[in-house]
């Protein structure tokens, strides 16, 4: 059976939607938890075997190893991951991190971008798996920093508050600023979690409610069209059976 592990940092930014397509694919499913496990955990995983790596996303910075130092073993384990040019997703502060170590920089925005609102594609991101959106369309955004598209990748979207939302090293690496993976019927402990944020940014948690039950079922379907696409092209790239 092929495996996926994927670092996740809370509890509730998990696989999401996702997580049933793997299964559905044949993947077995492992979560890794740097937060509780601390950075042994990072260290000593295997980052060659699992067929696929995902990098979530979490309420921190890409740049804060100093205050959470987990995320200097992460940022290792996925320079490994990319030098063995093996199948690796991130979404927020995953595709963060991802860009941070292919040479990137990451930097806070002027302001948050939180909510359901468009993502653009680049002429190169509507040939790819992310063509099954809509251009523009609705994704859930939930992030104040923002990547810049790393030496050697293609940016394949971007949005009016953030000009580099994804990114592409060939068929095995997408990074993803913006959240496909959320199932929006889960959209409460997100709401729960982030209320401080919320509070904090005067964005109002009925109206994110009422957008994940407008949009949801849809991008539900289109997203994941997305990972089934993305996935079968790095499993051909890397004859993963």
């Amino acid at each position: 059976m092929k495996s996926v592990v994927a670092i996740r940092h809370v509890a509730f930014e998990d696989l999401g939607i996702f997580e049933p397509i793997l299964e559905e694919c044949g993947y077995r499913v492992r979560y890794l938890d740097p937060g509780l496990l601390g950075p042994d955990a990072l260290e000593a995983l295997d980052v060659d075997s699992p067929e696929l790596m995902v990098v979530l996303g979490a309420p921190i910075g890409a740049n804060d190893d100093a205050l959470y130092p987990f995320l200097s073993a992460e940022l290792d384990a996925i320079r490994h991951r990319l030098e063995a040019g093996r199948p690796l997703l991130g979404i927020c502060l995953g595709a963060q991190l991802i860009a941070r170590a292919m040479g990137g920089r990451v930097f806070p925005m002027p302001e948050k971008e939180i909510g359901f609102a468009d993502v653009s594609l680049t002429r190169e991101g509507q040939v790819g798996a992310l063509r099954h959106l809509g251009n523009p369309d609705v994704v859930l955004h939930w992030h104040g920093d923002m990547f810049e598209t790393p030496p050697g990748a293609t940016r394949l979207a971007y949005s009016h508050a953030c000009s580099h939302q994804a990114f592409a090293v060939g068929e095995q690496v997408l990074g993803l600023q913006f959240h496909l993976e959320v199932d929006p019927a889960r959209i409460e402990p997100w709401l729960i979690g982030h209320a401080a944020e919320l509070d904090a940014a005067g964005i109002d948690p009925v109206a994110l409610r009422e957008q994940a039950a407008r949009y949801g079922p849809g991008l539900r379907i289109r997203g994941q069209q997305v990972l089934r696409e993305w996935l079968a092209a790095a499993e051909a790239a890397h004859d993963i059976a």
